[in-house]
């Protein structure tokens, strides 16, 4: 309780315990009358006339005193929104869930949207936007129940990020891709349907400079795949601890951690999985033709204790693309796999994805201004 008293406030209330006994020193109660609590102004004047000059003193030391507690008290609490999260209507973000319905899917998709701070205070101003997708047994929520928006939101309050919107969807056990039996068309949904409607609806800036996609885990690899293939609607991507996985041993077995992966994998790529299906979609087979994306900036990095041995993926990604001169930045980090590893490394994603952001707004800008002046 006393962790969460706004520091302002708490710096008063030391402040009026000191003025006070400041005030006892210059003003001592009357030893012959306890009943005499309050005091008349003629009473406090005869003790001044009774006692030293430094009784007055103390007494215009404690007022100047409380003066100043005042003052600064004052000038905390007008900043105070910044540190605790106090209600301001231009600096807190804002965030909305709804659904977005698909002819392609036959059904509703779910996902949340993260407003930047002063998004509500204009009407006209259009902002970058970074898709955010979820791992595997989580939902369009998760990033924001399990601390991501909080990351986030302090990176930016503290000026590190610059504004944008931040869109996460429900995908499902989908891996983000078109399943192998053409029933659940994922990816096209994305592409054709899911980012055309958050354009629509929300003030965007709607080109691939300004769009950005991230993910871990599923997330990870669902990230790389769409920005792989689709250069043309994202200009960055980024994935922590991404589903990449080398080739399936033959055979495949069915316990321990292939087996595992084989379980997972086969609503999307095939029941029983096809592995050729797989590795079509794979970002380590798209890593092949780096030619395909070549405007596209890429940051990834995994934890060296992964535990489902992501970073053996990774670090095979980071080889094929230095292989073939692709710039890129690649990191293996120390830690685990999940929320534990996010919370500490994703403000570098974060980070990637401002910079980007802010590089095509002054791109833009340079490019109007030459514009106006021919």
């Amino acid at each position: 309780m006393g962790e969460n008293f706004p520091q302002p406030l708490l710096f008063l209330s030391r402040c009026a315990a000191l003025v006070a006994s400041s005030w006892e020193l210059a003003v001592p109660r009357r030893k012959d009358s306890p009943q005499s609590a309050r005091r008349t102004q003629r009473e406090i004047l005869q003790h001044f006339s009774a006692n030293s000059v430094a009784s007055v003193v103390s007494f215009i030391l404690a007022c100047s005193f409380a003066a100043l507690c005042i003052l600064v008290a004052a000038l905390g609490l007008g900043s105070a929104h910044k540190f605790y999260a106090w209600p301001h209507p231009e600096t807190s973000a804002k965030t909305e869930c709804a659904s977005v319905s698909s002819a392609l899917l036959g059904h509703s998709v779910g996902f949340c949207v993260v407003f930047p701070p002063g998004y509500e205070a204009s009407s006209n101003k259009r902002y970058p936007t970074l898709y955010f997708l979820h791992g595997l047994f989580e939902d369009e929520h998760s990033w924001i129940d399990r601390g991501g928006e909080q990351i986030w939101e302090s990176l930016t309050d503290q000026g590190e990020l610059t504004n944008f919107i931040v869109v996460l969807p429900a995908g499902g056990r989908t891996f983000y891709v078109n399943s192998q039996d053409g029933q659940e068309r994922y990816e096209d949904f994305f592409i054709q349907e899911l980012v055309p409607e958050i354009d629509r609806r929300y003030r965007t800036l709607a080109v691939a400079g300004e769009r950005g996609i991230s993910g871990t885990s599923m997330g990870g690899y669902g990230a790389l795949h769409l920005a792989m293939r689709h250069p043309e609607v994202f200009g960055s991507a980024s994935a922590h601890s991404a589903a990449l996985l080398p080739k399936f041993p033959n055979p495949l077995p069915t316990e321990g951690r292939w087996g595992f992966y084989a379980r997972v994998l086969q609503g999307p790529f095939g029941s029983p999985l096809n592995e050729s299906y797989w590795e079509a979609n794979s970002p380590l087979t798209l890593a092949e033709h780096p030619e395909r994306f070549a405007q596209l900036a890429l940051y990834f990095d995994c934890g060296d204790h992964d535990r489902y041995g992501f970073e053996e993926g990774a670090e095979l990604l980071d080889h094929i693309l230095s292989q073939k001169g692709f710039p890129h930045e690649y990191a293996l980090r120390p830690g685990g796999h999940g929320w534990d590893y996010l919370h500490q490394y994703l403000p570098f994603s974060l980070r990637f994805h401002s910079k980007l952001f802010m590089q095509a707004q002054k791109a833009n800008l340079r490019t109007h201004a030459k514009g106006e002046t021919r």
